[in-house]
């Protein structure tokens, strides 16, 4: 009773700032039930970014629109789609593209069945909201503990403006988006939108990137209020990767905020990809059930020049399928719903090629740097078919007024049957090519389960509190197992308490939670330079996320963002040395690399009757260990800042966005490995765009 008392005194002290204790409209979130839900309802972290966050910051990349959410770690070194993507600790193993964490897009996975997802064929400018589901147990996750990110365009049912825009800046930068939609019948509608993007990104070698995106919609209403809508999109992609720095290099770089003629190895990283995807979705609405099939394919070739190898896919398939439907009923004399459907998806690529870097400077039969991305002898071949399918279902009822309770579930199978033949391989060690395993098979399946119990209680009109308990099994990546067969899958647990409450003037979110992982997959750079993937004993990942609104006037809002992340090794040893020399050292009690323990926002908008409006953003990271070890730290960044003007009369719109408006030179990523040889990868200075909108 006391306790119960405690809180409620604290939440009438914080509403009492707003001076209005009146119940607000809540965003509504489509991603943790698959029923637009009010985010107060759902009893887990979820974060919304809205249509007029993304436009005022002009977001390109999905790691722009990520930036400021507690628990999220979002950034990237290319300013290109090519984020480093964490939530919770989960992903932190990704060496490139993003893992362990289920990206959507209205419905339908972009992430593939081992995990791995690219970024590079989402056209940001199509997006019209974004949201985030942290923890394990949902039923969209797929083989992802770390959460989920789905990603909501307008539907082509739904009417709006057609629009040109226009974008120029500084280092090269280029936009263009269009944007036409009409009814070609009373039952018939389509859609047309086109986008191209380009920057040079002089401040670094090896560093531009360009994108051509394609995306026809097609919409028809049946007589029996049915719905078919389906989507045809194509994306060119390239994109340079440019290499770390030493530590000598990253002091250079902070003094001038440039980074040029570096040491690395490996100069001539890139990922160019072509992507067609068609996905379509049928609705159907019988009595108290709506179902909601969905089928999609994307077919992708890459060019992907990496350290040691050149990767060559041409012939990559992926095709799936999510039936669902939505039963609505009555249960202990209340509305309930029930969510169920079925999941399966293969993933098939054929012979895709590894070749050895033909323009070489080797100097004493070590190769000191690369002169191009040049294709030069054939080092691998390989076929792979990834499939999974799956059953899921969640129920969602309230037992008392005031109480609801969630209960879901899903369970997954997921086959890996990869042949190849490695002829060569690069040596980190000896720092050059030699012979290869010959001929390799792996064929493994895993089991994959997950389950939440959440419960929200209504507090106050404006306040509820939730209470949730998650698992989750997370498997390994194909990549992963290839550097390591023996790869066990991991388990994820989760145990979170929070508080949300939306009144007219102050929006708050507050979570506690802890996550206890077993067989965790890491990555590991061992003392020969390479990176292995190993399976952790423990983790125990404990954090405190706040999320907060306030609306001082009808025109200018305040708002920030807190995260503690306390992550530590509660079992693992790391092989340190190689040859006769190796031996394993234990990192139990130590804390996870690259995660700061405080993470923080804020953010001003203030937008003007006239059509004046401008915003500014700001964000800070803490120091993090750069190893396992915990031998050394980074210091992170501190006030980052970003700021948009902009003015809006009828049909036209005129914006200006500076990034990094106090041109701070920092690092996104600091590493260390075993032998204690730093890297470091540089974050954007300084950059601004132009854009023009018109609608029509």
């Amino acid at each position: 009773m006391y306790k119960k008392t405690a809180i409620l005194l604290a939440i009438s002290a914080i509403q009492a700032l707003a001076g209005d204790n009146t119940f607000a409209l809540d965003t509504l979130s489509v991603t943790a039930t698959k029923i637009e839900t009010p985010t107060k309802d759902i009893s887990q972290s979820v974060a919304v970014v809205d249509q007029k966050t993304i436009e005022d910051k002009n977001v390109l990349n999905v790691q722009e629109a990520l930036e400021g959410i507690p628990g999220v770690n979002a950034e990237s070194s290319t300013n290109s789609p090519n984020p480093r993507l964490i939530i919770r600790g989960a992903g932190l193993k990704a060496r490139y593209g993003v893992r362990e964490i289920m990206v959507m897009k209205d419905g339908v996975p972009l992430t593939d069945p081992d995990s791995f997802t690219r970024f590079d064929f989402i056209d940001m400018q199509d997006v019209s909201s974004l949201e985030v589901q942290k923890g394990p147990g949902s039923i969209n996750a797929v083989n992802a503990t770390g959460g989920v990110i789905q990603l909501i365009t307008k539907s082509v049912f739904e009417e709006d403006k057609n629009r040109i825009k226009i974008g120029i800046g500084d280092d090269g930068q280029r936009n263009l988006n269009l944007k036409v939609r009409g009814a070609i019948d009373k039952n018939d509608f389509a859609s047309v939108t086109f986008s191209t993007r380009k920057i040079d990104n002089d401040w670094r070698d090896n560093n531009e990137f360009d994108s051509t995106q394609v995306s026809l919609k097609h919409g028809h209403l049946f007589d029996n209020d049915a719905s078919l809508e389906t989507e045809l999109s194509y994306t060119e992609s390239n994109m340079q990767i440019p290499t770390s720095m030493t530590a000598s290099e990253f002091a250079l770089f902070k003094k001038t905020g440039e980074q040029h003629n570096t040491s690395a190895q490996f100069q001539n990283g890139a990922r160019d990809s072509k992507i067609f995807a068609l996905n379509t979705k049928y609705e159907k609405e019988v009595g108290n059930i709506t179902y909601k099939p969905r089928f999609y394919l994307n077919t992708w070739d890459h060019f992907h020049p990496v350290t040691g190898m050149i990767n060559d896919s041409t012939d990559n398939s992926v095709y799936g399928t999510d039936l669902e439907l939505n039963h609505k009923h009555d249960l202990f004399g209340n509305k309930a719903s029930l969510v169920a459907g079925v999941t399966a998806k293969t993933d098939i690529t054929k012979d895709a090629r590894k070749y050895q870097y033909a323009d070489l400077t080797i100097i004493g039969g070590k190769i000191v740097k690369t002169l191009s991305d040049k294709e030069g002898t054939l080092a691998e071949t390989e076929d792979s078919t990834t499939t999974l399918y799956g059953v899921y279902a969640m129920e969602t009822f309230s037992p008392t007024n005031g109480l609801t309770l969630d209960i879901s579930s899903r369970v997954d199978k997921l086959n890996f049957d990869i042949n190849g033949n490695q002829i060569s391989e690069y040596s980190y060690g000896a720092k050059r090519y030699i012979a290869g395993q010959g001929l390799y098979s792996i064929d493994k399946s895993y089991t994959l389960f997950s389950a939440k119990f959440g419960t929200v209680y209504k507090l106050t009109d404006t306040t509820n509190m939730y209470v949730t308990i998650a698992t989750a099994n997370q498997a390994p990546t194909t990549s992963e197992l290839g550097d390591n067969p023996v790869l066990d899958m991991s388990t994820s647990n989760n145990y979170e308490i929070g508080l949300k409450t939306r009144t007219q003037n102050v929006t708050y979110d507050l979570a506690v939670y802890q996550n206890d992982v077993t067989d965790e997959i890491i990555q590991v750079l061992d003392a020969a330079g390479n990176t292995e993937y190993d399976n952790a004993g423990k983790t125990k990942k404990r954090g405190l996320e706040f999320n907060t609104v306030y609306k001082v006037t009808n025109n200018l809002d305040l708002g920030g963002s807190y995260a503690y992340s306390d992550f530590k090794f509660v079992k693992f040893e790391e092989k340190v040395g190689f040859g006769g020399t190796a031996h394993w050292d234990n990192r139990s009690g130590k804390y996870l690399p690259y995660i700061p323990k405080h993470q923080y926002s804020l953010f001003a908008a203030y937008n003007m009757d006239n059509g004046f409006k401008s915003r500014i953003t700001t964000r800070s990271w803490g120091s993090y260990y750069m190893d396992n070890a915990n031998t050394q730290k980074y210091e992170g960044y501190q006030f980052v800042t970003d700021v948009m003007v902009g003015y809006e009369r009828d049909v036209h719109s005129l914006q200006l966005n500076v990034r990094n408006i106090t041109d701070k030179y920092y690092a996104m990523e600091a590493q260390k490995d075993v032998n204690a040889v730093e890297s470091y990868k540089a974050a954007a200075p300084r950059s601004y765009m132009v854009s023009y909108n018109y609608k029509f």
